[in-house]
């Protein structure tokens, strides 16, 4: 039986157990993929999953229904799992240390040709600071004064780090392509 938004809220605010599965069911995929996008591993992002549904279900009574129910969890999945991010004393969030990154110009054809899932897997190799930055400007389309305040950094440090995540990503997909030539080159001459 598939309940509506405000049935499950209504159910979990009760604590039935039913609503609360119908929420996680309705959900869970969709933040897994949120959290893939700030964690290092999938431990890490399934550990930002668990955390923030605890939130989730904990302060539900604080959702005002001005916006969907689904927007208000991303928002608790998302900043819990910068929370936990900033938490990390070994976290680079803040970290502005790599050389200065010369931007490599990748073909748009080259990203138009990249599924979804290689993307992905570029932007997970980003340090996490670039990541949280990239996908929360990105992704999320945060200001960096919202990255500033969530992040606890300057809005300058934002707008580096997201420079330099671009920069980075450039050459990644650039690296890609040629990687990609080269495996086309040798699977056209073993024709």
């Amino acid at each position: 039986m598939e309940f509506s938004d405000e049935e499950i809220l209504i159910g979990c605010l009760k604590q039935n157990r039913k609503y609360q599965q119908a929420l996680y069911q309705r959900f869970c995929r969709k933040m897994m993929s949120v959290c893939l996008r700030y964690a290092k591993d999938d431990m890490q992002a399934e550990d930002f999953l668990q955390d923030g549904f605890i939130k989730v279900f904990t302060k539900l009574d604080q959702f005002k229904s001005e916006g969907s129910l689904e927007g208000w969890v991303r928002r608790v999945i998302v900043n819990t799992a910068l929370q936990t991010l900033r938490s990390n004393k070994n976290s680079p969030i803040t970290a502005d240390d790599i050389d200065d990154i010369r931007p490599i110009g990748a073909n748009d054809d080259t990203i138009e040709r990249m599924s979804a899932d290689e993307l992905h897997c570029i932007i997970k190799k980003l340090p996490t600071g670039y990541r949280t930055i990239f996908n929360l400007y990105v992704v999320e389309e945060f200001t960096h004064k919202e990255i500033a305040e969530q992040l606890g950094i300057s809005e300058g440090t934002s707008k580096s780090q997201l420079a330099r995540a671009r920069m980075l990503l450039q050459k990644m997909i650039k690296k890609n392509e040629i990687i990609s030539d080269k495996h086309n080159a040798a699977a056209a001459i073993a024709r």
